[in-house]
């Protein structure tokens, strides 16, 4: 069971000093992959969340989808290619990094959940759930669940296991009843697996983004 710790990601700078990216996770470009430049870091798709404090034009990236998620703040207005898109927040908008696109802040700093995908390779998803603590969320192969608000906690779950088997019981590893259940904080990240099938508990709000292949 895999938590990305937001705590303990590193800040990297935007070109346009208007912000700062931190990267949850990427996948490298594929050797298939065409069209890949030094601008969208050699990745397929990426995952990452950006503090927005300046109003200004957002770096183009050729050949990649985005989809763009407020999660803290309460608006951006976004203009893409001439058209202005007011973004409230956990609301997810798609839009091509081809575009030519900007952001301005009438309502101060926000924060955005980003996704990146290659088009015609990948296609990124993000949908926002609240949370229970009577009923699990499960994060299966290819998403990854980020606490966005509220306390949280994730422990393996049975969704991926045979009937009659011990979630996430193999080689080396204990059963899913021996395995503590973990506390979130803001902003962490559950890599979602399909043979531990971790499962968040808890109140409050909850980001699941899906990265699926494109079939060819």
């Amino acid at each position: 069971m895999e938590i990305i710790r937001f705590a303990e990601l590193k800040a990297q700078p935007w070109r346009n000093g208007g912000g700062v990216t931190r990267e949850l996770a990427g996948h490298p470009v594929a050797a298939s992959s065409r069209n890949s430049t030094e601008q969208d870091g050699g990745r397929d798709w990426r995952v990452s969340i950006a503090d927005v404090s300046k109003a200004g034009a957002f770096s183009a990236f050729p050949g990649m989808d985005r989809v763009l998620t407020v999660i803290d703040g309460e608006l951006l207005l976004l203009t893409v290619d001439g058209a202005e898109h007011p973004l409230e927040k956990y609301r997810p908008f798609r839009f091509s990094g081809d575009a030519d696109s900007a952001g301005a802040l009438p309502t101060g700093d926000i924060r955005g959940l980003f996704v990146l995908t290659r088009t015609g390779a990948f296609k990124g998803y993000t949908s926002i759930i609240e949370l229970s603590k009577k009923r699990a969320h499960p994060v299966f192969e290819g998403q990854f669940g980020i606490l966005l608000q509220g306390q949280a906690t994730v422990g393996p779950g049975t969704a991926g296991t045979e009937p009659g088997a011990d979630a996430g019981a193999g080689a080396g590893t204990a059963p899913a009843a021996a395995v503590e259940p973990r506390t979130l904080d803001q902003y962490d990240a559950v890599v979602g697996s399909d043979a531990t099938t971790p499962e968040i508990l808890g109140r409050g709000f909850l980001a699941v983004v899906s990265i699926d292949r494109v079939a060819e």
